[in-house]
């Protein structure tokens, strides 16, 4: 009977999971888009069109665009259209049958970022695997409070090559500070004392990495690689080598797929970010279920 229980337990524990997953993701477009800003740029604070983008969560959709309103011209301003000028979008003295004379042309797609679909499903699908793995314990809610901004990092990372500040470093504050919380909480399988540890040694050897070929390695990832050790070290020093292995394993293997559809050479600079977190993705779930 409680082992029927537990398996209960477990199912809505992962179906929770994966809804909050879906939800959270659908609300990362707008973040990604703002977050994928050109060097020397903290984030954007335009759509393509030029007109303001609001707010930082949910889609990548500008209104205006849509209803073809112009926009500030410049580096994010859009061209206007062949063969229309002015503010009513046409010259001479006829118009389009069905559109009226100073009406703006509307935009069959105002999208600026990533889709909603792809993130939601990826985020739902982070968040049920490891809450799968994790089970009921503590530690569940740590990684699912993470894990969105994970898959947001890798997103923007894929995108421009680059991984913000104001998301790196508040995240290896926060995962040590929930993790601190979820070792007060009793039936907690991890340790604070080596996340801790785990994000200082991993930071430190990301940063000699740095040091040694600023050009394979960026500082953002020695930012990311302290909230990477926080999360490996929960479960171990095992758990921290197997994560940290299987980040530069997966690394090794894009890129020598590039190289083999020879879409790349060996100097051409891959985004790291994403490897990152995936391999700490694959080590959480092997310490959650070795735990």
């Amino acid at each position: 009977m409680s082992t029927a229980t537990g398996l209960d337990s477990d199912l809505v524990v992962v179906l929770v999971a994966a809804l909050w997953g879906a939800a959270t993701g659908a609300l990362l477009p707008r973040a990604a888009y703002r977050f994928s800003a050109p060097s020397g740029e903290a984030w954007r604070e335009r759509c393509p069109g030029g007109h303001p983008v609001r707010g930082w969560l949910g889609r990548a959709r500008c209104g205006q665009c849509a209803a073809g309103e112009s926009g500030h011209s410049g580096e994010f301003g859009r061209s206007e259209q062949p063969g229309h000028s002015g503010e009513s979008g046409h010259s001479g003295g006829s118009h389009r049958p069905g559109r009226e004379p100073g009406q703006p042309r509307r935009s069959a797609d105002a999208r600026y970022g990533p889709r909603t679909a792809p993130l939601a499903l990826v985020t739902a699908l982070v968040c049920a695997t490891l809450a799968a793995a994790t089970g009921t314990r503590p530690e569940v809610a740590v990684w699912l409070l993470l894990a969105p901004v994970g898959v947001l990092l890798a997103a923007v990372d894929l995108k421009v090559r680059r991984l913000p500040d104001p998301l790196t470093l508040p995240l290896a504050g926060a995962a040590l500070v929930l993790l601190g919380l979820a070792a007060l909480v009793p039936e907690h399988a991890g340790e604070w004392s080596t996340a801790l540890l785990g994000a200082l040694v991993l930071g430190a050897g990301y940063l000699v990495l740095f040091l040694v070929n600023p050009a394979g390695m960026g500082f953002g990832d020695v930012k990311l690689a302290l909230a990477a050790g926080a999360a490996l070290g929960w479960y171990g020093w095992p758990t921290l080598m197997l994560g940290t292995f299987a980040g530069f394993l997966l690394g090794a293997l894009y890129g020598g797929a590039l190289l083999v559809a020879r879409r790349a050479d060996r100097k051409t600079a891959i985004p790291f970010g994403p490897f990152l977190v995936a391999g700490a993705f694959l080590g959480i779930l092997a310490g959650a279920y070795a735990a």
